[in-house]
């Protein structure tokens, strides 16, 4: 016998719980939408009248983790509002066309995906929009 305690049954349960509980805190918090949200629509979705986004502007999609830009040339361009950081839904516009994460303050340039605020270090995802028959079309074969 090696003179050590041996720990109680209560004790070995209860320590393999709050280990599982800080995994699966850490897997929530982990990068490349480890959260569960999609970072990119993963079929067509339309988004509503083409009408809705004017030239120089941009539109925030909330419901589809989608927002759209029109260029002055009227050429559209979209991105995921997936954080890159850490997978949480981005669900700010704010002026300057900056997208601002409710987790970590991370911001995005809207009409580009670039990031201009940590802690995310990559841009966002670019997301394929097209417009048919005057409405928007995001995702894959749009």
């Amino acid at each position: 016998m090696s003179g050590r305690p041996v720990p109680s049954r209560r004790t070995v349960l209860c320590s393999a719980a709050a280990v599982s509980v800080t995994a699966l805190g850490a897997a929530a918090c982990g990068p490349g939408g480890e959260s569960g949200v999609a970072a990119a629509p993963t079929a067509p979705v339309d988004l509503g009248a083409e009408r809705d986004v004017a030239r120089g502007s941009v539109k925030l999609y909330r419901d589809h983790n989608v927002v759209v830009g029109r260029a002055e040339d009227g050429s559209l361009k979209a991105f995921s509002t997936v954080c890159t950081h850490a997978g949480c839904a981005i669900d700010r516009l704010e002026e300057k066309n900056r997208l601002v994460c409710p987790c970590h303050g991370s911001e995005f340039d809207a009409r580009t995906g670039e990031v201009l605020h940590a802690p995310a270090t990559q841009p966002l995802e670019r997301v394929s929009v097209e417009a048919r028959d005057g409405r928007l079309v995001a995702g894959p074969a749009a």
